[in-house]
Formats: C-alpha cells, structure tokens, sequence
C-alpha cells in the first residue's frame, strides 16, 4: 500500500468527525450495500416510467454483474480492510476483504446505465457520496474506491 494511499485513508478519518456525522455517513452507507439503493431505484423507476422499463432493467442486470464480477475480484486479491492504530472502523462488513469497493463499483455502474432515462448529475452525486463514505468510515483505502468505480464504469460503459 502507497504512502499516499494511508495518508489519505488518515485524512478522511480524522477531519469532518463528529459521533452525529458519524451516525448519520454510517446509515447513509448501508443504502450501498450489495447496491440495494441502486436495484431500488430500478424497481421504483419501472413502476413509475414504464417507458422507461428497459432502461431500469438492463441497469439492474449491469449493477447485478457488476457487484459479482467485483466480488470475484475481491476475492481473488484478498486485499484486508484498513486497520489504522487507534481509529478502528465505524461500521461492519460483509467480508474482511477490501480490493474494489463495491459500493464504488455498483454506484458508477449505476449512475452510467441509469443516466438515459433519469438526471445524470443527481446519480453521479449519489454515487461518489456513497463511493466516500466507505474511506470517512474506514472501510476501505481511497485506491479501494478509485479502482470500483474505474471497474464499474468501464463495465457500464461495455453493457451500454
């Protein structure tokens, strides 16, 4: 791991906290998990815009994909999560493992496939506050992050 790598991951833990800021970037984060947020605004998007229902769809199958093509990766990498003396995680995770992020991965693959159909400056937004909110809660290094959402793009980019 880079030097500027921890130097960062030290920087988004220590500025900015407070134990309500904390609370609320933690709840705000679990909207990420498994890209629960995003296969939610499909679903929504498919009952409210049934023109719209083939974009919603092949956003979900491409987020779905993303997710198990990252976790393959995570896998084979077995990269550990972030443990930085005396400013321990401030949530839980599914696995102990840290390399892409998923949050990272499924959000930009979101917020490319979502883009035809819904404002695309208001889901990149959603994207890179989940994408941050992992490295503020020390769950994973900033590289974590950049990698997912390179990852995401590129295969949104591809399905699209």
């Amino acid at each position: 791991m880079g030097a500027l790598d921890l130097a960062l991951l030290r920087a988004f833990r220590t500025r900015g906290h407070t134990p309500s800021r904390e609370r609320a970037i933690a709840v705000f984060s679990r909207l990420g998990e498994q890209a629960m947020i995003w296969f939610a605004i499909c679903g929504l998007g498919t009952l409210v815009d049934p023109g719209g229902r083939p974009v919603y769809a092949r956003a979900a199958k491409t987020v779905a994909g993303v997710y198990a093509i990252n976790q393959a990766i995570k896998f084979a990498v077995r990269r550990p999560r972030p443990a930085l003396e005396g400013l321990p995680p401030l949530a839980g995770t599914l696995s102990g493992l840290s390399y892409p992020s998923a949050h990272s991965a499924t959000s930009f693959a979101a917020a490319r496939m979502l883009s035809p159909a819904l404002p695309a400056p208001p889901l990149y937004g959603l994207a890179v506050a989940l994408a941050l909110s992992r490295p503020y809660l020390g769950l994973h290094y900033p590289s974590d992050i950049l990698a997912g959402g390179a990852l995401g793009s590129a295969l949104a980019e591809l399905a699209s």
